[in-house]
């Protein structure tokens, strides 16, 4: 398959990595070590996600990761995919969008996509 017809569904992760919202960034810390990623889905009303920069970013602004919620730093209503979108557009709306994981959703999370999965396909 071509690049410009790779989907979503051929390089996203399906197994999904969550944590609570309640959770420490301590504990969101030792969770992507433990899985080798950079990021976590949240559950809640509505997708969201934290990331191993929004752990990073709390620490740089002298906050404590044992006492701050993942809920306090994690990014709600996050943009989604869908698994049959091209994998050149998700790049592009990363691209645009700033963003470095997006969640992929069909009728429910059925996985991950980041910026490592397309950089690897794409090159």
């Amino acid at each position: 398959m071509s690049n410009d017809q790779t989907l979503v569904s051929d390089v996203m992760s399906t197994a999904l990595v969550t944590i609570s919202p309640d959770a420490t960034l301590v504990e969101a810390a030792a969770r992507m070590r433990e899985h080798d990623i950079n990021a976590l889905l949240v559950p809640s009303t509505e997708i969201a996600i934290v990331t191993s920069t929004d752990v990073l970013d709390a620490v740089a602004r002298e906050l404590d990761p044992a006492e701050v919620s993942v809920g306090d730093v994690m990014t709600r209503s996050v943009e989604t995919v869908t698994p049959d979108l091209r994998l050149t557009e998700a790049a592009a709306m990363m691209e645009n969008f700033g963003f470095s994981h997006l969640p992929v959703v069909d009728d429910d999370l059925v996985g991950m996509v980041s910026s490592t999965d397309i950089t690897a396909q794409l090159s």
